[in-house]
């Protein structure tokens, strides 16, 4: 078994005010996930500018956060959050769901891309590439926190977690940067680059979704389910249930693209 590194969740403090990892960990996901989208741009032939990604960022800040924390309170803590409905915008705390900030990102492109007139498919596919890196960046925070644990084990790696209990688990929020986010990015990256991806919009698209979902569902074997659904005898957890529509959606785009491209 390995030790659990005791990371203090608040990096730094500015006199009252504290900086959590957490936060810390979202801005530079944004940051560095925007740099390979400005480099993808100007390297590759996607027809898209550098000032649309430079002023798109905003736009993909404010749906990551109010989709992340609305798909939180909806998808996950309904019970809790109509309750407390206030609570739902304390952005401080912790409490963001991924499927919830994709929504939210979704809905401010095809906003931002109609008031720019930029074809959707064509900046999604430029935004798809940088967001793994943002959910690499997410996982390390979840990790520091202790929180979304995996469930027990007792593989050599295995950790004991401060809110876990006494038993040790799997560090799932690691597995889940390694593949959410390394292994994904480094897929997206290099195709990214072929002409497959440049010539069909909406393909980086939907090997983001097929990518995500898959991985995602994966790694909830591991993971300590926010819940679980009974279907035909057996156990699905939430978590796999959100991501099987993004799975289906990027398998139908990536075979739209293949067939009809220059109607994606």
């Amino acid at each position: 078994m390995m030790t659990y590194p005791e990371i203090d969740p608040i990096a730094f403090s500015l006199g009252p005010l504290n900086i959590r990892w957490y936060g810390v960990a979202y801005v530079a996901g944004i940051l560095l996930g925007w740099q390979v989208c400005v480099w993808l741009a100007k390297k590759t032939d996607f027809g898209i500018k550098r000032k649309d990604i430079d002023d798109f960022i905003p736009w993909a800040t404010l749906g990551i956060v109010l989709g992340g924390r609305l798909g939180n309170a909806i998808f996950y803590h309904p019970a809790y959050y109509f309750q407390k409905p206030w609570e739902i915008f304390y952005i401080w705390q912790p409490g963001m769901s991924f499927h919830g900030g994709f929504l939210g990102v979704v809905l401010t492109l095809i906003l931002f891309c109609h008031k720019r007139r930029i074809r959707i498919l064509s900046l999604g596919d430029v935004i798809s590439v940088g967001t793994p890196i943002g959910i690499f960046f997410g996982r390390l925070a979840n990790f520091i926190n202790g929180e979304l644990y995996g469930r027990h084990t007792d593989v050599s790696w295995a950790m004991i977690f401060p809110m876990g209990g006494a038993c040790p688990r799997h560090p799932s929020q690691l597995y889940e940067a390694a593949l959410e986010g390394v292994v994904l990015f480094f897929i997206l990256f290099v195709v990214a680059q072929k002409k497959i991806a440049t010539q069909h919009p909406g393909f980086l698209i939907g090997l983001f979704l097929t990518g995500y979902g898959l991985t995602r569902s994966f790694s909830e074997f591991f993971r300590v389910p926010d819940g679980v659904l009974a279907f035909a005898g057996l156990e699905i957890t939430l978590g796999q249930v959100y991501s099987l529509p993004l799975i289906l959606t990027g398998i139908l785009l990536l075979w739209r693209t293949l067939q009809n491209p220059q109607k994606s």
